[in-house]
């Protein structure tokens, strides 16, 4: 299966730029993954499509201000830092840019030494390590210094850092938002919850191979980066319950499909784990757990419009995004949302 398979026209114009005011008022396109059809709705209109017995797996993780800004000590040169991943003893796999001025022993300072790192390795794809050092506690060092690390197609600067989480986002480590999940309001929650809809949350930290494009002609030989999980004995309840009385499993995002499809047996059975995944789900791939999912729009030639193609079909996923297109709809990260059913 060929990385061009995947691709479609979009107008720059269409990558939504800014959040909306009200989260829940982004547009709703709901495909039927069997046929093909598809309707327009706005999102807090999901409700008329969740039942009794269903259940809704979230992704309660939560994105920390990952990139900061920095100076190398001597040279005063600035150099951008984006923390990806969390190693022992203060030492994090990082994304360096300019990397080569981030030799091995560059000492980089940030806030006037409120933080300082030191690179201390390079690791695959010339990624960093990158040991920091400091007084008091980091994640509020990090609060102080970090920005939101937007996806690179996101050009407005974010006035709200919380626009860029979640509702419910409560464990601390991704490095990007699980943005389907933007479009829910407490309000919302509450009146899925009413309905009778149990709602699972699940953890999986987002990693920037979620961005990271796809470069190899035949996407079988595309390599995933690992991604840490955690599911815990409540929410592998409330999934199995949902299964064996014959209700629907709708994850939130392509990151709790991942988490679920990552930790379930061959039997779709899910027990309380935690771990890391290099799951990669493209057309072929037969779903244990998932039966729907809320997603937003994903780029061309992406991990993401594979996964999608391989729970509704990749022709039925191209029709729908051509027209989303024709549509205006908004695109990507802070645009609008899909229901595949």
């Amino acid at each position: 299966m060929k990385r061009q398979d995947f691709y479609y026209e979009l107008p720059e114009e269409l990558i939504a730029q800014d959040p909306l005011e009200d989260r829940s008022s982004s547009r709703l396109l709901v495909l039927d993954k069997e046929t093909g059809a598809f309707s327009h709705h706005v999102f807090k209109e999901i409700t008329e499509y969740l039942h009794e017995g269903d259940c809704l797996v979230i992704n309660d993780t939560k994105v920390i201000p990952a990139r900061l800004i920095g100076s190398k000590v001597e040279t005063n040169a600035k150099i951008e830092v984006l923390l990806l991943k969390r190693k022992e003893n203060n030492v994090w796999e990082t994304l360096v840019k300019p990397g080569k001025k981030a030799k091995v022993g560059a000492k980089i300072s940030f806030g006037d030494g409120l933080l300082m790192g030191e690179v201390i390795d390079v690791v695959e794809e010339g990624n960093r390590l990158i040991k920091f050092d400091f007084d008091g506690i980091f994640e509020e060092i990090l609060d102080q210094l970090g920005q939101m690390p937007l996806p690179p197609y996101i050009t407005h600067q974010l006035e709200d850092k919380n626009r860029y989480q979640t509702v419910y986002a409560t464990h601390t480590g991704s490095a990007a938002a699980p943005t389907a999940g933007l479009h829910f309001t407490p309000e919302l929650l509450e009146e899925i919850k009413a309905k009778g809809v149990d709602i699972a949350r699940v953890t999986l930290h987002v990693g920037l191979g979620t961005f990271r494009p796809v470069k190899v002609d035949e996407i079988t030989e595309h390599h995933m980066h690992s991604e840490f999980f955690m599911i815990d004995e409540e929410a592998a309840e409330k999934i199995n319950r949902a299964k064996e009385t014959g209700h629907r499993v709708i994850c939130v995002g392509t990151t709790s499909c991942r988490t679920v499809e990552s930790a379930a047996d061959e039997n779709g059975h899910l027990e309380a784990k935690s771990g890391w995944t290099q799951i990669f789900i493209y057309p072929g791939y037969k779903f244990k757990v998932l039966d729907c999912l809320i997603t937003n729009f994903h780029l061309p030639e992406s991990t993401l419009i594979m996964l999608v193609s391989a729970l509704a079909g990749r022709e039925h996923v191209l029709a729908a995004y051509e027209e989303a297109v024709k549509e205006r709809y908004r695109f990507f990260s802070f645009g609008d949302a899909m229901f595949i059913q």
